[in-house]
């Protein structure tokens, strides 16, 4: 296996943090759906308890007006969640870009000041590969919580383990094709 460089390293932490995050917001999602669904089905029952003290109007409207209140809240949960994938999505591109531009930009800063760079970046790898492992392992457990939240199969981003190192993060096609590899390697 090839040694890999600092910015691969980082832009691989900053993907995983991404995808921690992205689990949290499916955890968020999923948690608000079960509670409107316990609300809802809270009030069908209380509304169904009364019986004949309310009239059918009455019990109607009581229906009617919950299932508004629940359409405004779902759509609310849904706006968020979805806004907040877009945040997430768009710094992860940000700070990736911004890792690769650092990189790109190292040697110019090195014939200007005169001072190697290389030799920090190189020293740096270990410690970014081992708060890298952490990450991983955060982001699987992040992944199970919104699974078994869900109660079934989410839609959550799980760690991987990286190939070969690129100068560029890893395509995120490959890292579904490693999703299996992650909890096998935690495992270990």
């Amino acid at each position: 296996m090839s040694a890999k460089n600092l910015a691969t390293v980082t832009n691989e932490l900053i993907e995983s943090y991404g995808n921690t995050a992205k689990n949290v917001i499916s955890a968020y999602r999923v948690g608000n759906e079960r509670a409107i669904a316990l609300v809802d089905q809270s009030w069908a029952n209380a509304v169904k308890k009364t019986g004949t003290r309310l009239s059918a109007e009455v019990r109607g409207n009581a229906l009617s007006v919950q299932k508004k209140v629940t359409a405004a809240y779902a759509k609310g949960v849904e706006v968020t969640s979805d806004s907040a994938d877009q945040a997430v999505n768009k710094a992860v591109e940000l700070a990736e870009k911004g890792v690769v531009q650092v990189a790109a930009n190292a040697s110019r800063f090195e014939k200007a000041t005169g001072v190697k760079l290389k030799p920090l970046a190189v020293a740096a790898v270990p410690a970014a590969q081992a708060v890298t492992k952490v990450a991983a392992q955060l982001e699987v457990k992040s992944s199970e919580f919104a699974t078994k939240l869900a109660g079934k199969k989410a839609k959550v981003k799980v760690a991987t383990v990286k190939a070969a190192a690129t100068k560029a993060a890893a395509p995120k096609k490959a890292r579904a094709a490693k999703v299996a590899a992650a909890p096998a390697a935690a495992a270990e």
